[in-house]
């Protein structure tokens, strides 16, 4: 309320000062309001906008500034209401008056007479069917209808359109189909119309003269003042910390759509002359313009995590809490997602397994990506509704099921980005949680034939920033139905998992992981360690040997392997074979008969010189056995987890292999 009384009351004394010089025949009570009004916004789409951009919309800041935006938005459709009224052309003052009371009755009739009809179509609308047109366009006649109404009173037709936008309920599906039916058309066509036809009305040419853009400094400093010192003075007083108090200034500081509505309607009123509205919109501007760039300098984002001990599975203390931060991009990979959790949980103790469960949503350009912000954080408007979530989403109700009949504590999330940097948000979650492994959903999904089909290209390359800049290990799912298409309960679950051991530390990785899901009695784990023949070592490939690091690796995997069959001796569920091969080619042999197994768990680049003679170009995100069980000359459908452990912050490089991939594939399309 401070942030909007200061800037109006200074707008107030602004106007005073722009009667006197160039705005002399104006009707003088109109025109204080409408300068209050126009310096108090701040516009509420836009500020949503700059906030999911620059990822703050979850931030205690992004929570502040959206919850006094909303504030702001109403209180200043409220004094709009109030200005039109004042601006009328009769010079009565009972008018105004009458006018007054008159759009307050009928937002009261609005609220008592059309909301209930409102919930009651939303009722009617239920989630998976498709929403009757018949409210749709009962709802777009009614918002005509109450335009009509307002202008006839004397308040401008766009505030019926904005009473009934907020009584449309935002829950369920109802909102969304709205939204699909008419955003294409407000955003592609009416709104773009809008800004041209308020650049059309701004003739700069009219400000003149080292008074006139005098007085545009004077309005934007008054303007800038007033929301910026106001905000900050109340923030301290509320015991924000100095850096968050200046950032929430510069963004309560933001204009945009709801300012020009203001300004046309005082133009139309003719309470702005035309030099009074190209200073004003030109302030609009300035003030919106200037607010990405004065937040990114100011908003010093909290320093990392210090450093924590388990980023891999692999680990000396194997029954310590593991930290899974699983990610998905819909409701399909849902119940393979929930299946690998139950087959990774254990039940050696009860608290043994943690999981971060997120949903990647793209954040778009189109508008009602606004809309989507808002039900995930649930509290858009955070003084009412509270607790009350939006949409009960079915994806998070799925986690919360698994929860109760599970032991795993399953913590639903939401990323919302774009497609180039969602992997700063898993990342930067996966840090913040502490997980010990990122597993991501792979880019192809199976399709009725068995076949892998490509979703989206840019889920492959979210994937590859991922496994460059993780924090901890990372593992890929290639899901093929693991369990089915339903979630497996824990006495049903009856799964072959097999580990495809070469040597290095991914396949560790792979083998750690197997070794957890062996816990669970309803799993059968396979080790199969493939050893080249002593006589032909050397004979397949020109890999040195005889390099320190290699030769670290192999006593590392030794010694792992030992600890690992001291533990599993007594464990029936457990078989452990060692195959010696000769070639490339009787290892693929080998791989293609063992196709008994749900679900693989192989290394993203595994050592040796067997592995490098596997090497495959198709997918060198899933390394070379990876890749060998997705192709088509693998007859397994079996899901498939490829591991890469974490290698204390060395980076993964797979720009010039995927690159090259990608441009060979359109080459050949």
């Amino acid at each position: 309320m401070v942030g909007i009384s200061l800037p109006f009351a200074l707008g107030i004394g602004s106007s005073f000062v722009l009667k006197e010089t160039i705005a002399k025949d104006v009707n003088t009570s109109a025109f204080l309001v409408y300068m209050g009004v126009a310096l108090s916004i701040t516009a509420f789409p836009v500020l949503a906008r700059i906030l999911a951009e620059l990822k703050l919309l979850t931030t205690s800041v992004g929570r502040m500034a959206m919850s006094a935006a909303a504030v702001n938005d109403v209180a200043a459709w409220i004094l709009l209401a109030l200005a039109v009224a004042l601006s009328g052309n009769s010079q009565s003052p009972l008018v105004s008056l009458w006018v007054f009371l008159a759009g307050c009755g009928f937002v009261v009739c609005s609220i008592l007479i059309v909301l209930p009809i409102f919930k009651w179509m939303a009722q009617q609308c239920h989630e998976g069917e498709p929403v009757d047109e018949l409210y749709i366009c009962a709802t777009l006649a009614s918002v005509l209808a109450a335009g009509f109404v307002t202008d006839a009173i004397g308040i401008h037709a766009m505030f019926g359109a904005f009473v009934f936008g907020i009584l449309v309920p935002k829950d369920g599906p109802f909102s969304g189909a709205l939204v699909e039916k008419i955003e294409d058309l407000v955003s592609g066509l009416l709104l773009p119309l809008y800004f041209v036809s308020s650049g059309l009305k701004t003739n700069i040419a009219t400000i003149q003269g080292l008074q006139s853009w005098g007085l545009l400094v004077f309005v934007t400093f008054t303007a800038c003042f007033g929301k910026i010192v106001g905000t900050i003075v109340v923030s301290l007083l509320c015991k924000v910390s100095f850096n968050e108090s200046l950032v929430l200034g510069f963004l309560m500081n933001s204009k945009g759509l709801v300012e020009l509505i203001v300004l046309n309607i005082g133009k139309d009123r003719k309470v702005l002359n035309d030099e009074t509205f190209a200073i004003m919109v030109l302030m609009a501007l300035v003030t919106t313009f200037m607010t990405t760039p004065l937040v990114m300098a100011a908003y010093k984002r909290k320093a990392k995590i210090s450093d924590y001990k388990y980023k891999t599975v692999e680990r000396k203390n194997a029954d310590s809490e593991l930290r899974i931060l699983a990610c998905f991009h819909g409701a399909r990979n849902i119940p393979s997602v929930i299946n690998l959790i139950e087959a990774s949980r254990g039940i050696k103790k009860r608290d043994a397994l943690c999981v971060y469960a997120m949903h990647l949503k793209e954040f778009s350009e189109r508008s009602s990506s606004i809309l989507m912000v808002q039900k995930v954080r649930k509290n858009g408007l955070p003084f009412w509704n509270k607790g009350h979530r939006a949409d009960s989403d079915h994806v998070i109700v799925a986690f919360e099921a698994y929860q109760k009949l599970s032991q795993v504590c399953v913590r639903p999330m939401v990323a919302i980005s774009s497609m180039a940097n969602i992997h700063e948000d898993i990342c930067a979650t996966a840090e913040r949680k502490r997980a010990a492994v990122i597993i991501l959903p792979f880019h192809m999904q199976q399709r009725l034939d068995g076949s892998l089909d490509v979703t989206r290209n840019d889920f492959r390359f979210v994937n590859k920033r991922v496994l460059e800049h993780a924090p901890c290990s990372v593992g890929i799912f290639v899901d093929r139905g693991l369990g089915g298409t339903c979630h497996v309960s824990a006495s049903n679950v009856s799964y072959c998992v097999a580990v495809l051991f070469f040597g290095g530390g991914d396949d560790r990785e792979a083998l750690a992981y197997g070794a957890r899901t062996a816990e669970h009695p309803g799993i059968r784990l396979v080790i199969i360690r493939f050893l080249v023949e002593s006589t032909i070592l050397g004979e397949i490939s020109s890999v040195d040997v005889g390099d320190s690091s290699i030769g670290k690796s192999i006593s590392e995997d030794e010694e792992f392997l030992a600890e690992f069959k001291l533990k599993t001796a007594s464990d029936d569920s457990v078989i452990y074979e060692e195959k010696i091969v000769k070639d490339a080619a009787e290892t693929v042999a080998s791989i293609r008969k063992f196709n008994s197994c749900n679900l693989f768990l192989v290394g993203l680049r595994p050592t040796g010189e067997l592995a490098c003679a596997l090497e495959r170009r198709e997918c060198p995100e899933l390394g070379p056995v990876g890749g060998l069980l997705i192709s088509q000359d693998c007859p397994t459908t079996a899901s498939v987890l490829v591991m890469q452990q974490y290698h204390n912050g060395v980076p993964m490089n797979f720009v010039p292999e995927m690159e090259e991939h990608s441009h060979s594939h359109e080459g050949d399309t």
